[in-house]
């Protein structure tokens, strides 16, 4: 049964991706949060410092909390014959979404993403208010059916990039918003002009605005959005971003308004 919310108000989850890629990203979206309109993030488990993560989310208690699952970057956490398909010779992912053999095998990726997700759950203590991927990779129709075979028995809601793949996860008896909105390139894809008019033209319903806030440091610099970040994480903290909201009735809410309406 599809699941839809029975209201006609404009709410909107404002997601920070990559928390966790580093230190100054991690701090960026921590301010984005405090300061801005940040309401949800979503961890990366296999790389960076989880203890110190666990220590910033801590002190967000209201920041909304999902895994952003990975294949593309780090090393795996399932073991290595698990994953021996879609990981190099150095153990380490192979860097892009384009670089994973299009015969992948399901059985990889479902054993990564629940090794993935017994992370999650060690370093945090419950589960995570929803699932993504990092780079999108669940646009691989593959990626997404394992994605969604690790949803389904939790009921965890999962981010929809389009009207199909929002059908597939509806298809599970799972929530996804209504819209999404979002992308990264070689500008900084978030600025104030752009966050005002997105969120002017909002629909009623519930939609989810990815966004890559962060600080610029040294773990990024391999990266080729780093310092697009800290426009970001400016322009979500602007005041007329906050007005532009507040004039637009808009509510911004967390993942779990997907759950409290199911």
């Amino acid at each position: 049964m599809a699941m839809v919310l029975g209201n006609n108000r404009r709410q909107l989850i404002v997601t920070a991706d990559d928390f966790n890629l580093s230190e100054g990203v991690s701090r960026g979206i921590i301010e984005a949060h405090r300061y801005g309109i940040v309401t949800e993030t979503s961890v990366l488990v296999n790389l960076g410092d989880l203890r110190r993560a666990w220590e910033l989310l801590a002190a967000a208690p209201l920041l909304g909390v999902g895994l952003h699952l990975n294949l593309t970057r780090g090393r795996p956490l399932a073991p290595r014959s698990a994953v021996a398909k879609i990981i190099g010779k150095d153990g380490h992912f192979l860097g892009s979404p384009q670089a994973l053999p299009p015969l992948i095998e399901g059985a990889s990726v479902r054993e990564e993403f629940q090794a993935q997700l017994e992370t999650f759950l060690q370093a945090f203590g419950r589960l995570p208010l929803h699932l993504d991927t990092h780079h999108h990779i669940h646009q691989h129709p593959v990626v997404l059916e394992s994605l969604l075979d690790l949803a389904t028995p939790l009921k965890l809601p999962v981010r929809g990039l389009d009207v199909h793949m929002r059908l597939a996860i509806r298809g599970r008896g799972l929530w996804t918003p209504q819209e999404f909105l979002g992308d990264v390139a070689e500008a900084p894809y978030w600025t104030v002009a752009r966050l005002v008019a997105a969120i002017r033209e909002l629909r009623p319903g519930l939609t989810e605005l990815m966004c890559h806030p962060g600080y610029f440091d040294d773990a990024i610099a391999y990266s080729r959005y780093g310092r697009q970040r800290e426009v970001e994480r400016a322009a979500l903290c602007d005041p007329t971003v906050t007005s532009a909201g507040q004039d637009m009735g808009v509510q911004l809410v967390t993942y779990a308004a997907v759950r409290e309406a199911v």
